[in-house]
């Protein structure tokens, strides 16, 4: 009997290794315009999930088209290769800056634009790998040719999905993020002027456009920071005094004539001109009625104005405060000028900050308070609007002593009159009484609260002294609805649904 000697495995060639390591640029690069497309369309347009889904999906079919074109590549594939990740370098490296100057200068352009750089930006990608495959199916077998690309191209999209929320936009930002990778692109088309040198015509050619394409974004790098400025000056129409990225958040905080300005993601979350009329309206009512309130939770409110007025009661023995984003809480601990905006609260020994999502920690906190404030963004995402379901509400009630009281921030009952009263139902449903009323911030318009309680809510007769807003004459006058903010008929928002996001975004969509 005969036994034939086992086959030793096949070395990859230097080209082989080459490439593959290519595979894995590309794949990263690729991923990682999608990834900056979608980020900033949710930053601009609102609502993350419609914004990412279509900017996918975009990008998806574009990839289709790029794959059915490369068939009429024929020859000359590496040359194909090399001018085709350097138009991937300009275009994808430059789609985060082109689309801030658009959003800032001509902002009714700025969806025109996003779905048109995102298609043109998907095509190439969609070029790339087949091109790779039949440059490589030169010298590997079919089926070693698939897996290989499949697992190097997996591997990069793996790679950057992690570290674009975790480290590249929270160092670099958007802007840098995009023009790094465009370098990364453009590196890998003069890796193949040199692995392809042999096989290119018109090399000097090539050379000279890798070379003005590498120049041309790295230009771009060394004036991110600038653009990044210009874009943000025009669109806030202030003096930026800070500005940073986190892996949840755009954080930017302006100054001018009527005091500083926060945003976050581009709204507006509160102005030092009339913040006091908001915050002494959230906070005051339910604070006052319970009488000597001990715990306290604030739940959002990262920037310390919500637990400035409840440690105006002296009988407060203990604030936390969560919030999903640390360099939030940071900010405004740390930062001179913004600690002087919330009295140091968050340095108070009575305030401990636990930096989670509030729905998981409430759900694992066993526990109880007196009074519970709630003062989240608004409902425009579903990872925003899951804090407003019933299912959230009916948390919330689990932790309210018998004759504890939250409040919850609503949005505007005269703008977005139908989600104010959403909010309302809901929490009727989560079994708890609402009471709803409503105070006038200049910078926000008429604003609206709901109080959510086991017990009936009713006036409190006195209230802190030193308040610029509330008094208690002028108190029940919050709690009267005029006819066009009166309650009309509403589904309750549930996690299975998230109406309160669709109709948010349909009613303050009238108004932009």
């Amino acid at each position: 009997m005969e036994f034939s000697a086992p086959t030793s495995p096949r070395r990859a060639s230097p080209l082989e290794i080459a490439m593959l390591a290519s595979v894995f640029v590309v794949a990263a690069c690729g991923l990682l315009y999608e990834l900056a497309a979608g980020a900033l369309a949710s930053y601009l347009l609102g609502d993350s999930v419609l914004q990412f889904s279509t900017v996918i999906g975009t990008y998806l079919f574009a990839m289709g088209i790029g794959s059915w074109l490369s068939r009429y590549l024929e020859h000359e594939l590496p040359a194909h290769f090399l001018r085709i990740e350097l138009m991937v370098a300009l275009v994808g490296g430059a789609l985060p800056a082109v689309l801030s100057i658009a959003n800032a200068y001509v902002p009714s352009g700025f969806q025109l634009l996003l779905y048109g750089m995102v298609l043109l930006v998907g095509t190439l990608v969609g070029l790339e790998i087949p091109l790779v495959m039949r440059i490589l199916k030169r010298n590997v077998a079919l089926k070693d040719l698939v897996s290989q690309v499949l697992t190097f191209d997996y591997l990069g999209a793996l790679a950057v999905s992690l570290a674009f929320p975790l480290l590249l936009v929270p160092h670099l930002g958007l802007i840098r993020t995009g023009l790094v990778f465009g370098l990364m692109n453009a590196l890998v088309a003069v890796w193949a002027l040199f692995l392809f040198r042999g096989e290119l015509r018109r090399w000097g050619g090539h050379a000279l456009t890798c070379a003005l394409v590498l120049a041309a974004l790295a230009g771009g790098l060394v004036w991110a920071d600038r653009v990044t400025q210009l874009t943000e000056d025009r669109f806030y129409q202030e003096n930026i005094v800070l500005a940073r990225s986190t892996p949840y958040q755009r954080i930017v905080v302006t100054q001018g004539k009527r005091g500083a300005r926060l945003y976050l993601n581009g709204n507006l979350q509160f102005a030092q001109s009339d913040e006091y009329r908001y915050h002494e309206a959230l906070v005051h009512p339910v604070m006052s009625r319970f009488g000597h309130p001990r715990k306290v939770a604030v739940l959002g409110g990262g920037d310390g104005m919500a637990v400035r007025e409840v440690l105006k009661y002296p009988s407060v023995e203990s604030v936390t405060l969560v919030e999903l984003d640390p360099q939030m809480t940071a900010l405004f601990r740390e930062h001179e000028g913004m600690r002087r905006l919330n009295g140091d609260a968050l340095n108070h020994p009575k305030v401990k900050i636990a930096n989670a999502d509030a729905f998981q920690w409430l759900q694992q906190s066993d526990e109880m308070f007196d009074v519970v404030i709630v003062d989240f963004p608004d409902p425009t995402n579903f990872a925003v609007g899951k804090l407003f379901t019933n299912s959230f509400y009916a948390l919330l009630g689990q932790h309210l002593s018998a004759s504890g009281f939250a409040v919850v921030q609503t949005t505007s009952p005269l703008i977005a009159r139908q989600s104010f009263w959403t909010v309302v139902s809901t929490i009727e449903a989560a079994g708890l009484a609402a009471t709803p009323y409503h105070a006038h911030v200049p910078s926000f318009g008429e604003w609206g609260f709901v109080i959510a309680s086991r017990r009936p809510w009713s006036m409190p007769t006195a209230l802190p002294e030193g308040l610029r807003f509330l008094s208690a004459p002028t108190l029940p006058l919050l709690f009267d609805f005029p006819p066009d903010m009166a309650r009309v008929p509403t589904e309750v928002n549930r996690l299975s649904n998230q109406v309160l996001v669709h109709t948010y975004e349909r009613e303050w969509g009238r108004i932009h």
